[in-house]
């Protein structure tokens, strides 16, 4: 039985209420896998390659060489090392790879938790289970499975544009200075951590929105479940960085959560609207490529209109356009003073377990900013209730004294050997 199948069997009995069975004869690793995704990386390899001795697509693939290969076939992969951008899978030829997948145990705890459960959705969302799927309707489908409710990580990411405005009028000051963004892509932070160290000291000690909104959720519930959903397969191994663990419980991929409603039988498209609309234009800008650069050049322009050193953006999406630009910017060609990374070509829409295709979902992405209400983080008025609810005398003090938001980056591990 292949790991998929064993998927597929076992999610058909918890979405059904029934004790797990696994079938005579399941592979016990493939079990593991399954049923404890916490004690392994985000991609997993419960089989033995099939690929001729000495090829190795996916480790020759992998930017942080995480993956060996012995000569039997037996394929490893460092938990320390893989960050889970996906670039393996893609490169895998004889499907020995496979993502992690957390359902089983986040819809066991859905059911067994005498708490409150929020669903964090990130702001790639609109489209990405079906046309017709509004963010209402998502949020009556949550509803459906048990979860109290449902949060839109996109306010978050407004809160995280203030603070990167915040931190960029507070240092750049000449045209030597710059500023990297440092709250969104988790793969561009573990480049920057691992590879390219000597531009730590540019990037703000922030949290990403997910991390924000699972924090903030857990302060003002503090026996909330906080289960986030997007199209990142690197965020599993992000919500469990030690600095970082806690503030978000389970993380699914938009992939598993449609096997989810699936195997529920759940068609979000034909329940009713649950209205709620908290973000700006920029907050939901974040899932695509060039999204982060824009709310925060926005944001800065809002807070001093005519700054003497503006804001000019670069961006790049794609692990190798992401590793040119900095080798650009050691150079000294930056060409800017604020630079964007995403891992994944078109930028969270473009992520390795994304429904829709990227292009499609930067659609979507640039249609649903464009209908927010609030076209800045500093003309949503949900910012500043919920900074103050969270305990922040002003806008200006969660940049001095934001815990749940500020992050100081630990040490870089050792480099490889051979690195």
């Amino acid at each position: 039985m292949t790991l998929d199948a064993l998927y597929r069997h076992l999610l058909s009995q918890a979405a059904a209420g029934q004790p797990l069975t696994p079938p005579p004869g399941a592979d016990p690793a493939q079990l593991d896998c399954l049923l404890h995704p916490e004690r392994h990386p985000p991609v997993t390899a419960p089989g033995r390659c099939a690929c001729r001795e000495g090829e190795s697509p996916c480790a020759a693939a992998c930017l942080f060489r995480a993956i060996t290969r012995a000569p039997d076939g037996r394929v490893t992969i460092d938990p320390a090392l893989c960050c889970g951008c996906g670039a393996c899978l893609e490169a895998c030829r004889s499907g020995t790879l496979a993502a992690s997948r957390d359902v089983l145990p986040a819809l066991a705890a859905v059911k067994e938790t005498n708490g409150p459960v929020y669903a964090l959705i990130a702001p790639a969302f609109l489209g990405q289970f079906s046309p017709a799927v509004t963010p209402g309707r998502l949020r009556t489908a949550f509803r459906a499975l048990g979860f109290t409710g449902m949060v839109e990580v996109a306010l978050f990411a407004d809160i995280l544009t203030l603070k990167e405005a915040l931190e960029f009028d507070r240092h750049i000051h000449t045209d030597q200075d710059f500023q990297l963004t440092s709250c969104c892509c988790p793969v561009w932070i573990a480049m920057l951590r691992r590879v390219y160290t000597q531009l730590m000291p540019h990037v703000p000690g922030a949290v990403s929105p997910m991390i924000a909104a699972g924090r903030a959720v857990k302060a003002l519930h503090p026996n909330a479940l906080t289960v986030f959903v997007g199209p990142c397969l690197a965020k599993k191994s992000e919500a469990r960085e030690p600095d970082l663990a806690g503030a978000v419980d389970f993380v699914l991929t938009f992939q598993e959560m449609r096997d989810i409603f699936q195997a529920a039988d759940i068609r979000p498209e034909e329940l009713e609207e649950t209205d709620r609309d908290h973000s700006s234009q920029c907050g939901r800008l974040y899932a695509r490529a060039g999204g982060v650069s824009q709310a925060v050049q926005a944001a800065v322009e809002r807070l001093h209109p005519g700054r003497e050193i503006p804001l000019t953006a670069r961006r790049a999406d794609g692990a190798a356009a992401c590793k040119a630009m900095l080798e650009e910017l050691l150079a000294g060609r930056g060409g800017a003073n604020f630079f964007e990374g995403m891992g994944c070509p078109g930028g969270c829409v473009g992520g390795p377990k994304a429904v829709l295709p990227a292009d499609q979902g930067t659609r979507n992405v640039d249609r649903y900013g464009a209908a927010s209400p609030y076209a800045t983080p500093l003309d949503n008025p949900y910012v500043l209730q919920v900074l103050r609810r969270l305990g922040f005398e002003s806008v200006e003090d969660f940049l001095v004294r934001g815990d749940i938001f500020n992050r100081r980056f630990p040490a870089p591990p050792p480099p490889p050997e051979g690195g």
